[in-house]
């Protein structure tokens, strides 16, 4: 094998094995405050590219100094400043194609449903079971949701 050989085979197992595991664990944070911006750039002279709320789950892409890069659950890309930004377990509605999506009392469709929630909804994520977040909306309403219908930790 050639030494050019070889690095396509390393490249190949590089792209195929450690980058989507790596992409798995990537670090999530929640939005601190009520009305904090997400900036075009690490900064406050930056412009203001949106606006998110208490709760609101980003994944952490990079950092800079005291600026934080994150993604959201719509690949929106932007700055926040860290003190703004905690470590907490947060859920959002990532589904809008159904309308809305039912929190059930249990991590399962023959459980009875407890109430609904629509696209960008934010819960705090307790725990999760078989594919299944038990969460909990601010109104103090718990119940199951199904994973692959929300975006976070």
């Amino acid at each position: 094998m050639t030494l050019k050989h070889s690095y396509l085979v390393l490249s190949l197992i590089l792209f195929t094995f450690v980058l989507p595991i790596a992409t798995v664990h990537s670090e999530m944070l929640s939005v601190k405050g009520e009305k904090v911006n997400m900036r075009s750039g690490p900064g406050k002279s930056f412009p203001v590219v949106y606006e998110y709320g208490k709760g609101f789950p980003v994944m952490v892409i990079t950092k800079k100094g005291d600026w934080v890069k994150v993604k959201d659950f719509e690949k929106d890309f932007g700055w926040i400043h860290k003190s703004l930004l905690i470590k907490k377990p947060q859920m959002v509605v990532k589904v809008s194609s159904r309308g809305k999506i039912n929190i059930r009392s249990g991590p399962g469709t023959n459980y009875k449903r407890v109430g609904e929630a629509y696209y960008g909804v934010i819960f705090d994520s307790l725990f999760t079971k078989s594919g299944w977040v038990k969460v909990q909306h601010e109104t103090g309403l718990t119940g199951w949701v199904k994973r692959d219908l929300l975006w976070g930790y």
